[in-house]
Formats: structure tokens, sequence, C-alpha cells
């Protein structure tokens, strides 16, 4: 299993960091998107991956980790997910207002000048 979540965050990674490479408005927003996705599931991965394990406190346990889940990761989890989709939403409104004020969706504002011989 902990391969599997290797993988994942590495590829939501990897394809993060491109989109946040390319030239486009919107391609950065959802790179940073992804960034926050892979963040997240790193974030919660770092709780330790547990089978069958009570999230709650039972009678006849003892409060220890050894034998409860770890709810700081999932209410840090938790917090990003919310401020990732506020931050998304404010990205989106700026990126419609500045295309509107400039016409274009390129990062820099300017679209790249193809070379005439």
């Amino acid at each position: 299993m902990e391969i599997v979540l290797a993988i994942a965050i590495g590829v939501l990674t990897g394809s993060a960091v491109y989109l946040m490479l390319r030239p486009r408005t919107f391609q950065v927003i959802m790179g940073l998107t992804l960034m926050s996705y892979a963040v997240n599931l790193f974030i919660f991965t770092m709780g330790r991956l547990k089978v069958d394990s009570e999230p709650v406190l039972v009678a006849g346990f003892t409060a220890t980790l050894a034998n409860t889940a770890d709810p700081t990761p999932q209410a840090l989890a938790l917090t990003a997910i919310v401020i990732g989709f506020a931050m998304t939403a404010l990205f989106l409104v700026v990126m419609l207002a500045s295309r509107g004020l400039t016409d274009t969706d390129h990062v820099d504002g300017e679209e790249r000048q193809e070379q005439q011989e």
C-alpha cells in the first residue's frame, strides 16, 4: 500500500510541476491545485497507514497511538482541502479579471511572437 501511495504522490507532483511551468494561466492554476492534492496526500500518509484501527477512544483500550488512529494528519488534510478550495476560487477570479484587462491568458501577459524571416 505504501508503494501505491508513493507512486500516486510522485505522479501528482510531477504533473503539477509540468503544469506550473506552462505559459497559460489556467494550466498554472490546475498545477497548483494538483500540487495541493499531492501535499494533502503526503500529509495524510505521514500519519502512518493503519488498517482496522479505532478512530476514537473505545472503552477497554488504552489511549495510545498503537491502537488508535492519529487525528492530527486528518485534521491538517481537511483544513488544507478547505484552504485549497478557497485559493483555487480566488485564483480563478484573478485569472478572469486579468484576461478581461489584457485580452490574453499568458502568465507574463504577452503572446509569444513568431520569428518571421
